[in-house]
């Protein structure tokens, strides 16, 4: 039934801005966009799609922004969660959760976007199997 991520979507009050800020952060420019609405960055081994929606097309009762940060939190493997914890912050992200070991190899972490967006970052052993078995 679920057959894989297909878009990730994180909810922003300012497009522009949330534009410039995930530019920065992945080093790429989005590969699609709706203007004034909706933006799409593909990323990663499997180019997964990132996606950026204006928050005024959230729908109702969905929490947006800084002050009350909501909803699923998606991990992102990386090959350093401090390092990639430490760009995030120096970009202007806000610590959600620090680094946690949670045994067998997974360590994770998540950061608050400028947008109020929960962002995880981790070392996933399993993503790595996965992917060697390509």
């Amino acid at each position: 039934m679920l057959r894989g991520m297909s878009t990730v979507s994180y909810w922003t009050t300012d497009l522009p801005a949330a534009r410039q800020w995930y530019t920065d952060l992945l080093g790429i420019e989005p590969y699609f966009e709706v203007p004034d609405a909706y933006l799409e960055f593909r990323i990663g081994d499997y180019q997964h799609e990132l996606g950026l929606i204006d928050s005024r097309y959230a729908p109702a009762g969905t929490s947006t922004g800084q002050a009350a940060p909501g909803g699923e939190i998606v991990y992102w493997h990386v090959d350093d969660v401090q390092g990639t914890l430490d760009r995030l912050l120096f970009l202007g992200a806000r610590e959600h959760q620090p680094p946690t070991d949670r045994g067998h190899g997974f360590v994770t972490a998540s950061v608050i976007d400028p947008f109020g967006n929960i962002l995880g970052i981790m070392v996933n052993p399993h993503y790595l199997d996965v992917l060697g078995g390509r």
